[in-house]
């Protein structure tokens, strides 16, 4: 018997390959003693499939496990759905590097038998609270798994603001912008952007400038209890944006605050067991495979 008695399911929609794998996934799980709900969103290219079809705010309240079938990309959009309920989340990788989603489409049956007997590693991720105030007044709001990023949107120009952490002033900064990252972050967009690369257990997150106007500009890792503040400065041109693991997104002013702080929701994701970060990295990241050692 499973301890997972309601599965929900979620999966990227504009991918027939995603399409292929949901379906083969649930003929596998309709063979096995657990209640299985669809998402709504998802239940629009799967027509023709006979599922109960929920919200993900119901799925969050109902299910023991969800399972998402896509790529890094579907498993950020689905941490802030989940994140912060008792709900176990499993990634199947249908996208390109699949550093969350680490189940690959020719294993489905395999690893999900060894997850719903038991066999599996878990873990908890934290994210990233967002908020940006305007004359002391909150317009707006976010959360993220990987990163909270101010940039300048569609314009390619060089954005002023300054940095504050834990209310002690960093630098006044002239970029194309600032990427906060999370751990689980760091093998994202940080990376690409010259962040280093840190353990998902780390208590800690790390601000990368995004081409600053300074050779002498570098990431900065910091504990992940600090305030990060930072203030639009007047003299910019346009109005930069902040968007949240590249979903969602809002429109800054001059003179508007932007604060990042660790939240208290936490993601619970799990793992078949043996999944191990360094292999993931040789793997994903194309490093050495060999030792060396004789």
């Amino acid at each position: 018997m499973t301890q997972f008695k309601t599965i929900g399911l979620i999966g990227r929609r504009d991918s027939e390959s995603t399409q292929y794998s949901l379906k083969r996934l649930i003929t596998f799980l309709e063979k096995k003693q657990v209640d299985l709900l669809l998402d709504e969103e998802t239940s629009e290219v799967l027509p023709d499939c006979s599922l109960v079809t929920k919200s993900r705010s119901f799925l969050a309240k109902n299910c023991d496990l969800i399972i998402v079938v896509g790529g890094d990309g579907s498993l950020l959009g689905a941490a802030r759905a989940f994140a912060g309920y008792d709900v176990k989340l499993l990634g199947i990788n249908r996208g390109r590097l699949g550093f969350l989603t680490d189940i690959s489409p020719d294993e489905i049956e395999y690893k999900v038998s060894e997850v719903l007997e038991g066999s599996f590693d878990s873990e908890e991720r934290f994210l990233l609270s967002s908020s940006v105030r305007r004359k002391n007044k909150h317009i707006s709001e976010g959360i993220a798994l990987n990163d909270v990023v101010l940039h300048p949107g569609k314009f390619i120009r060089m954005i002023e603001f300054e940095l504050f952490i834990d209310d002690e002033f960093v630098c006044r900064q002239r970029s194309d912008g600032l990427i906060v990252s999370s751990p689980t972050g760091s093998t994202a967009y940080a990376l690409s952007g010259g962040g280093p690369i840190m353990h998902p257990s780390l208590d800690a997150v790390v601000l990368v400038p995004m081409n600053p106007h300074t050779l002498s500009s570098r990431p900065i890792c910091v504990s992940a209890s600090s305030c990060i503040r930072i203030i639009m400065s007047e003299t910019n041109h346009l109005s930069p944006h902040v968007t949240c693991d590249g979903q969602t997104h809002v429109v800054t002013q001059p003179g508007d605050v932007l604060e990042i702080k660790k939240s208290p929701r936490r993601l619970n994701l799990i793992h078949p067991v043996g999944q191990n970060f360094y292999e993931t990295c040789r793997t994903k990241l194309g490093w050495a495979s060999q030792t060396g050692i004789i």
